[in-house]
């Protein structure tokens, strides 16, 4: 009672308008029997009543669509509700319970956070629009930043990949360097970007080189960068190396063991005293990176070989992940074969939505010396191949469903007979696929050299030595 004494006081009330008339908001103060005790003139001009005529009357009166009575009874506020006025106006409101120190009601404030619908929904609109500019943008940097793919993109259900993958993660929540085993074709280099990507380093570079695909002379200036006029041809300004761009990030060395003795020294120093020196430099450069490195070779031997360093070795063998062959992990082969349809179905636009048990059946006892990656291909032969929307044997290539050949091999008596024998099964097989796409096709040799990735004077020589009817 002594606070709606307070609140009746002319003075009081004379303050609080002066308060909150200015306030471009419409704002309506009640007291404990939901009588209005102050409202303030945007809420009155928004309402189309004068302040005298609403000023002691109960909320209700005003608006018979009120809410107030339910939150007096509840004492909990209702934020951003949407609610529509006795004047047909629409518009998002709060309306708050103002409890004593006994937990009574003795007030109730209520604000029109937006008197139009319209103004909100537009609001609501622009917010989408910028949170999928940001994720866009944020998407874009990851792109630029060179990591693209996460465990997302690691298919299988087996116990080895599931094994693998959780090592894995255990390795992107180090800061550790990784060094990652594999056959060509496991899917090292994705096992690199979701390292990456779950790192505390992931909001900064990702810089790939592949150490074999790159001249030995090269290779320095590609890791390290060099001056302006260091050398013959040096372009003007000098270059940026690789572990330069990786500053802050990750960088991995594909084939690392490819990597010359000579480079194999100078990366050991970057990795102990965390700095580069450029090509025609003077000073060294600082830089913190991570190595991820990859290699489908037998480290440990070519350390014994002495064709790779020992300190080198152990420096980024800090946490070693083996990725299992696709032979030592056949149960994942059905939903690999699912995953690779529908992405491959997309990208060449031909849908392709099932193999038969046969087929999968031949795909699960080959040995897949190319692993994963010649899984992919294998299925991509297939949906360009097929007429209809599965996959059968008839699509699969010769040595998967023929493993045996059509030609009966003689008896081996010595390497050259072997060597000769082993020349005519790869005949046979070439001379099978390009019929069967040249059948495909209709004759169409432009199409055929297509889908077979050979130029179409190569395919005329095929075509000729194999004495092909079109």
């Amino acid at each position: 009672m002594e606070r709606t004494t307070i609140i009746n006081d002319n003075y009081l009330v004379n303050l609080l308008n002066k308060i909150f008339d200015p306030i471009p908001v419409p704002i309506i103060l009640i007291d404990k029997d939901t009588r209005i005790r102050l409202i303030n003139n945007c809420f009155c001009e928004f309402l189309g009543l004068k302040r005298e005529d609403m000023l002691g009357k109960k909320v209700y009166e005003i608006d018979e669509n009120t809410r107030f009575p339910y939150v007096f009874e509840k004492k909990k506020p209702e934020i951003a509700w949407k609610h529509k006025f006795k004047n047909g106006k629409t518009a998002i409101v709060h309306r708050i319970p103002i409890l004593d120190d006994y937990g009574n009601v003795i007030y109730g404030f209520g604000l029109v956070l937006f008197k139009d619908i319209k103004e909100f929904e537009e609001i609501v609109k622009k917010n989408q629009l910028l949170e999928h500019q940001l994720n866009f943008y944020k998407v874009k940097l990851k792109e630029l930043s060179g990591s693209k793919y996460s465990w997302e993109n690691i298919i299988g259900e087996s116990e080895r990949i599931i094994k693998t993958k959780l090592l894995a993660k255990k390795a992107a929540q180090s800061d550790s360097n990784v060094l990652l085993l594999g056959e060509s074709g496991t899917g090292k280099e994705l096992f690199a970007h979701a390292i990456h990507n779950e790192s505390k380093r992931n909001n900064y570079p990702f810089v790939k080189i592949n150490c074999a695909a790159i001249p030995s002379e090269l290779l320095e200036s590609e890791l390290f960068g060099y001056e302006e006029g260091a050398f013959t041809g040096a372009k003007k300004g000098g270059k940026i190396g690789k572990f330069e761009l990786a500053n802050r990030g990750t960088i991995f060395l594909d084939e690392i063991a490819e990597m010359p003795l000579g480079m194999q020294a100078k990366l050991l120093r970057v990795l102990q005293e965390k700095e580069i020196d450029r090509i025609g430099g003077t000073t060294s450069i600082k830089v913190d990176v991570r190595i991820i490195a990859a290699t489908n070779k037998d480290l440990k031997k070519l350390v014994e070989e002495n064709k790779f360093r020992e300190d080198l070795y152990y420096r980024i063998n800090v946490m070693m992940i083996e990725i299992p062959p696709l032979r030592e992990r056949i149960e994942d082969i059905s939903i690999l074969s699912k995953y690779f349809l529908n992405k491959l179905s997309d990208q060449i636009g031909k849908y392709v939505f099932r193999i038969t048990d046969e087929a999968l059946k031949l795909l699960k006892v080959y040995h897949w010396p190319g692993n994963v990656r010649e899984l992919e291909n294998v299925l991509e032969r297939a949906i360009n191949l097929t007429d209809s929307n599965y996959i059968s044997i008839e699509h699969l290539p010769i040595f998967i469903s023929k493993p045996e050949g059509k030609v009966k091999q003689k008896k081996i008596n010595n390497e050259n007979s072997f060597n000769k024998t082993l020349r005519n099964i790869i005949e046979q097989a070439e001379e099978e696929a390009i019929r069967e796409c040249l059948k495909y096709t209709k004759g169409n040799k432009r199409l055929a050299a297509k889908i077979l990735n050979i130029s179409r004077s190569r395919l005329y020589e095929k075509i000729k030595k194999y004495n092909l009817e079109i």
